[in-house]
């Protein structure tokens, strides 16, 4: 039997902005489609830790970290264009 890899993501938000918000669902709806049961998201408000987002090196929100499998990336923005974010996250998309 072949596992899935675990992904882990870390979404760094500026509380209820709209961006975030709309990251925080996009990056919801992503994983409950592609990533069922083989994901987990942590969130990070940076106004409630700004001293952890400075020291992750973020400086701009929403910001994507894919923590796992290696190697990390970054996306920055609201994760609304599903196709380019899956690319960037290294995803297979199945064909249409």
């Amino acid at each position: 039997m072949t596992q899935k890899a675990l992904f882990k993501f870390r979404l760094y938000v500026a509380g209820d902005a709209l961006n975030s918000v709309q990251a925080r669902t996009n990056l919801s709806a992503l994983c409950l489609i592609y990533l069922a049961d083989c994901h987990e998201i942590e969130i990070v408000d940076v106004f409630q830790e700004p001293k952890r987002a400075l020291s992750d090196g973020i400086f701009m929100t929403p910001t994507l970290v894919r923590l796992a499998p290696i190697p990390v990336r970054s996306i920055v923005g609201n994760l609304s264009q599903t196709q380019p974010l899956l690319q960037a996250l290294g995803l297979e998309v199945p064909a249409p």
